[in-house]
């Protein structure tokens, strides 16, 4: 059975850490099988045209937050409509997401396990169970695991993760009660990708 998430990354030729633990061992599929999948994997690389290079890269978001294109898109229309740099308000409303900032604060390793996590109604906002993973969190929510699933095998590195882990400057984390919080919009944020290929890809194909 073939993974397809190792085939995206293969396919990108980048690592998207949609297996994180995996991804930091030598067993992650960029260093075991560089190439692209396929019979024609091995052949050298074509010079991408420059609408090559912005679908790719935004392939590149969509499979690392785990996104449908009609989710993209719609991420794309919203931001336009902003005043702020369209750029910047793709990457804002992005990391707002419930399972992004679940990841983020350290609870799951991965946004695909962070997703499940709120599926599954193990993420409380508030006090308030939140089965939707596109939730936009706001200023002041206050995240955590339910308790019943504290001890799942999910959540049982949860409090060492979350030590060792550095977070980003807009979210706070309590190591000792696993209480997350969104103490400011997303800010100071490095990404690995080029967001404005992905402003110039849906400024084509959005009429």
């Amino acid at each position: 059975m073939f993974n397809t998430k190792e085939k995206k990354e293969r396919r990108l030729g980048v690592k998207l850490f949609l297996k994180p633990n995996r991804c930091l061992s030598p067993k992650c599929v960029s260093v075991r099988r560089p190439t692209r999948p396929g019979v024609h994997g091995k052949a050298r690389r074509r010079v991408l045209s420059e609408f090559g290079q912005q679908l790719h890269e935004k392939q590149k978001f969509q499979f690392s937050y785990g996104l449908k294109e009609n989710q993209m898109k719609k991420i794309f229309i919203e931001a336009v409509k902003n005043p702020e740099v369209t750029g910047d308000m793709i990457v804002s409303l992005l990391e707002r997401r419930l399972d992004n900032v679940v990841f983020r604060l350290g609870f799951t390793p991965s946004r695909s396990v962070a997703r499940q996590a709120v599926s599954h109604g193990n993420i409380l906002v508030n006090g308030k169970k939140v089965k939707s993973s596109s939730y936009r969190t706001k200023v002041g929510d206050v995240i955590t695991v339910r308790n019943k699933a504290k001890d799942s095998l999910v959540f049982k590195d949860m409090p060492e993760t979350i030590k060792k882990l550095e977070h980003p400057v807009w979210l706070e984390v309590n190591p000792e009660t696993g209480e997350g919080k969104v103490v400011s919009s997303p800010k100071d944020y490095e990404m690995p990708f080029d967001v404005n290929l992905v402003v110039d890809y849906y400024s084509k194909v959005v009429k």
